[in-house]
């Protein structure tokens, strides 16, 4: 499929909009899977609810479970209204996205490759899926490894991660090319911190199947 899948996050759901309208007025299929980081840790937070990353990944209870999803419909809604009318959102522990539990990070899982019938049928009629990634379960499960499974499992052509970083930095400089190898070598080393794990994971993963993928500025290459 010549589908593009665009990752934004909470912090620069704004900005896909922008990122977003060239794809649709030029005709190409967009799915659009979005994070809402920011709003979950301080939905947390103002409940005193404890916030923690592993290796970039939420660790969710039960509790902090329910705050993911109230914060995701939230971005999912506002996304969906600043898209326009062809935008349809989606929650994906609805639409049969998939994911192994991990134990370690409680109400977590690590995303499967799938091409959900709901995407697949909006897609079909010209509308744009706007995707929250949870998954049956239900299951928190990082937004760009979502946005990752969803790109291999539907062939796309390409997939973008927006971020509200240029892309991978190294040495305080914007890499603009970096082998899939290299990238999990750097991964396997422990040589990054932060959101830019799971990202480039995410990338190197798309990558390794054929999917044209790019972390803000930096192309990521099988």
């Amino acid at each position: 499929m010549s589908a593009c899948v665009v990752k934004c996050g909470g912090s620069v759901a704004g900005e896909a909009v922008a990122l977003v309208r060239p794809f649709i007025g030029a005709g190409n299929p967009v799915v659009v899977v979005h994070g809402a980081g920011p709003q979950i840790s301080a939905e947390m937070e103002r409940r005193g609810l404890a916030v923690e990353f592993v290796r970039g990944r939420r660790v969710t209870t039960p509790e902090g479970l329910a705050v993911v999803r109230e914060s995701m419909a939230t971005v999912n809604a506002a996304l969906c209204q600043a898209i326009g009318p062809r935008a349809i959102g989606l929650m994906g522990d609805e639409i049969g996205l998939l994911a192994t539990r991990v134990p370690e990070l409680g109400e977590v899982g690590d995303p499967v490759p799938v091409a959900p019938p709901a995407v697949l049928d909006a897609l079909a009629t010209g509308l744009i899926p706007v995707i929250a990634p949870l998954a049956a379960g239900p299951l928190n499960v990082n937004a760009d490894e979502a946005a990752s499974a969803l790109a291999i499992g539907l062939e796309a052509e390409r997939i973008l991660f927006l971020t509200d970083v240029p892309g991978l930095l190294l040495a305080g400089a914007v890499v603009s090319r970096i082998a899939a190898d290299d990238a999990a070598e750097l991964l396997d080393a422990g040589a990054l911190q932060g959101g830019i794990q799971p990202k480039l994971h995410a990338a190197v993963a798309a990558a390794r199947q054929g999917v044209r993928a790019e972390i803000g500025r930096t192309a990521v290459v099988a």
